[in-house]
């Protein structure tokens, strides 16, 4: 058999970092129990990795968005509970009856389905005006809810990371609906929901991005640390002469003579055409400025003042999510999400 060779692109993943964000959080959460989100292959970062990382941190509630999701996490889940925020379709039921993950039912046909096959315990969620998944909180047929084992009544937030005045409506209508529900926990707050303050904390909190460095709120500037630092490897040194340009479209033109390294990195890798030209690479806190375009495998980044480098040597980029976000133009949850798979994920 043939080795398969190390990767080009590499994602350092701080364990310490994302550990000590949910800590913070937790605080942050009150008396309620927090949870973590771990959907979209744990924001990209290794749905796996993650779960075993915040478990070891104290983390005992998680949820993922599919029974796909739920199948891969299963044999890892130890003590912790899983709960699947899509609900049940007639296709997930083989797995989902009898399985450790509780299912989030959605509407009345996932209601009824799980109720005709005996499922068990489940989550409920009410929509309370994200008008995106719930039972409808304007309209909730209360007999519905009869004989259902439910564990966690939920809702979600639309404007959490705003102060918005649906963040009071919801909450409002969210206690006037969980009254008289004999569920054992409620749950309203992701992470900018948690920094809302504790009446949106209830019993369980749900916090997603913030685990992995990225900035729901003002109020988490100085407290939650980056998580996710990509590297990438130096496949070529070259020189720019002066009147000369770099990449597809000639968007770059050197004014001078330029030396350029190009990286072994791209769009298809999640580092989007955003970035063209506003993005950098890091040398010890230095930024060396992404040229022109990004392409889908490769970027170059201008290394004049740093003679010492060459094929072969590796450079991080900059990718603290507020600030990619902004040079990006793209939100901190897709710059995680759309991370690529050629990446080899060390966690430290």
């Amino acid at each position: 058999m043939i080795d398969r060779p190390s990767a080009p692109l590499a994602l350092h993943l701080d364990s310490a970092a994302l550990k000590a964000n949910w800590q913070w959080l937790a605080k942050a959460s009150g008396p309620a129990r927090c949870g973590g989100a771990i959907k979209a292959n744990g924001y990209g970062l290794g749905a796996v990795e993650v779960l075993r990382h915040l478990a070891a941190a104290g983390c005992r509630d998680f949820f993922v968005a599919t029974w796909g999701e739920a199948a891969e996490l299963l044999p890892h889940l130890g003590e912790a509970s899983l709960g699947v925020l899509h609900g049940v379709r007639e296709e997930d039921m083989a797995l989902a009856v009898g399985a450790k993950a509780l299912p989030v039912l959605n509407s009345p046909q996932q209601i009824a389905r799980w109720k005709g096959a005996n499922g068990g315990p489940c989550h409920v969620m009410l929509d309370t005006g994200m008008n995106r998944l719930g039972l409808d909180g304007h309209a909730l047929d209360r007999t519905l809810l009869e004989g259902l084992p439910i564990e966690t009544l939920l809702s979600h937030l639309a404007c959490a990371d705003e102060d918005h005045p649906l963040n009071a409506t919801q909450l409002a209508l969210f206690r006037q609906l969980v009254v008289g529900v004999p569920a054992k926990s409620l749950s309203l707050a992701n992470s900018a929901g948690i920094l809302l303050g504790p009446d949106y904390a209830f019993d369980l909190t749900r916090p997603g991005l913030a685990l992995y460095g990225g900035i729901p709120r003002a109020e988490a500037a100085g407290h939650i640390a980056q998580v996710v630092r990509p590297h990438a490897q130096i496949l070529q040194r070259r020189t720019v002469r002066s009147g000369e340009s770099v990449g597809y479209g000639a968007t770059f033109v050197a004014t001078s003579q330029r030396e350029a390294a190009v990286l072994n990195l791209g769009y298809a890798d999640g580092y989007l055409r955003g970035f063209s030209g506003k993005g950098a690479a890091l040398l010890d806190g230095q930024r060396l400025p992404v040229l022109g375009r990004v392409s889908m495998d490769l970027i170059a980044v201008d290394v004049t003042d740093a003679p010492h480098l060459g094929e072969g040597d590796w450079l991080e980029l900059e990718f603290d999510l507020p600030t990619a976000s902004a040079q990006s133009g793209l939100s901190q949850y897709e710059l995680l999400t759309t991370i690529g798979r050629r990446y080899e994920r060390r966690w430290i």
